[in-house]
């Protein structure tokens, strides 16, 4: 108990001075329930976070208020399919006093018949996020829950090992101690009386400390390099025939490169190839560079298992509730309030086909940053695969705000924080 007083007091004197030049203390969204989803490509780890249901008051990004008529493809939205989605975001947005009749009234309302619609337009007011420049045009990507091959212990072609979180490994919170460090996690381990950063991703297969860690073994490890990258995925072990669910449990505190623009760089992909797929595809056709493209990404991701429940729920995002495939999505917390009803105006991937939607903010990411930053979450299993690896394009966004909460004064919507 000294040592760890000592170490935090050292810690946060001198976090000021060496804060921006430390990979290894990162910002968090704070308070949150631990993410299924880990830190990935498409994962956002926020300095801010907007208190629940309100948008942020500060940055220079904006929204404006607009009649549901503005809503391309709102009136062709079968809005029913989100109301379970809906529903549980409640179950943490009626904790603020802005959403607490909007849920209550919720609770009572029996889908069907377009009364889910009708329940949207009484209560709540769609407002377009823009840029600070006035560009309302963003980017969304997908991501989805994988099925991998995997065996309780090693042996055969089960050679990849997935890890527990590692008892060296150390997590503070900073801003517990210290208010104007809030939203800043340090991760690393000590030695001796320093904190010093983590093992990188190619120093873990050497790390002593994760000996006896060793939570299922896989069978590609590419499968267990991409489960990382999506941050959680189900597994089918060899042994019983079970299917388990890994979820995120913590990460070793360095920041994610994407191996995909490793290869952009290096020339080895065209932009046009660089999906997850054609990243595969690339690995694949190179097994003697698969060490040094994987290991380009220090982040390396600790996983738990969790007992897959019955039905089709998804993995808890980080508002620690289940995921709706097609209905739930990843923002920035910084700037959109996690729990919160958003409508969506894209495509299908590799498409011109609208995809128009009502989506739940229900998850973070690392590279979801900005108001017009959006990972759409398309569900389990390998056609949902498919489609999440080639999502890249355009979006507009609104969110929907309760009726009768006016933004502050001098604007017509509260501010966005852009970073």
């Amino acid at each position: 108990m000294k040592m760890m007083r000592y170490l935090l007091s050292a810690l946060m004197y001198g976090a000021s001075l060496f804060l921006s030049a430390c990979a290894w203390i990162q910002p968090e969204p704070l308070p949150s329930p631990t993410p299924a989803r880990a830190p990935s490509p498409l994962v956002h780890e926020s300095v801010a976070v907007a208190p629940a249901g309100k948008m942020s008051t500060r940055g220079s990004g904006q929204i404006r208020p607009v009649n549901y008529a503005a809503l391309p493809g709102w009136d062709a939205d079968k809005q029913d399919n989100a109301w379970t989605a809906f529903l549980a975001s409640c179950s943490v947005l009626k904790k603020s006093p802005d959403w607490m009749e909007v849920c209550a009234s919720a609770r009572a309302l029996r889908p069907g018949n377009g009364e889910v619609r009708r329940f949207f337009e009484k209560y709540l007011i769609p407002y377009q996020l823009s840029k600070e420049d006035g560009n309302e045009v963003g980017l969304i990507t997908g991501y989805y829950e994988p099925l991998v091959q995997g065996a309780r212990r090693r042996g055969g072609g089960y050679q990849t090992p997935l890890y527990r979180l590692p008892d060296d490994l150390l997590s503070v919170d900073m801003g517990e101690m210290y208010p104007q460090l809030k939203g800043l996690r340090l991760t690393g381990k000590l030695q001796g009386k320093k904190v010093v950063p983590y093992a990188t991703r190619a120093e873990m297969s050497k790390n002593p400390a994760l000996k006896g860690k060793e939570l299922l073994w896989i069978k590609d490890p590419l499968d267990a390099f991409f489960l990382q990258v999506q941050g959680s995925g189900r597994v089918f072990v060899r042994e019983t025939g079970e299917t388990v669910r890994l979820a995120f449990a913590g990460h070793n505190g360095h920041p994610y490169r994407s191996i995909g623009k490793y290869l952009l760089e290096k020339g080895e992909l065209a932009k046009d190839e660089a999906s997850a797929q054609g990243i595969r595809k690339w690995l694949l056709s190179h097994p003697l560079r698969q060490d040094e493209v994987l290991n380009s990404n220090p982040r390396y991701i600790f996983f738990r298992e969790e007992k897959l429940a019955t039905g089709t729920a998804g993995p808890k995002g980080a508002l620690g509730i289940p995921l709706t495939g097609e209905r739930s999505v990843a923002v920035d917390p910084a700037q959109i309030p996690l729990g919160v009803p958003l409508f969506l105006d894209t495509t299908e991937p590799n498409s011109t086909v609208p995809l128009q939607r009502l989506v739940m903010a229900q998850d973070t990411g690392i590279a979801i940053k900005g108001a017009l930053r959006v990972d759409y979450f398309w569900g389990f299993g390998e056609g949902p695969g498919e489609k999440a690896g080639k999502m890249k394009q355009a979006v507009k966004v609104w969110v929907l705000l309760p009726k009768g909460k006016r933004p502050p004064p001098g604007t017509d919507a509260p501010a966005v924080v852009q970073r």
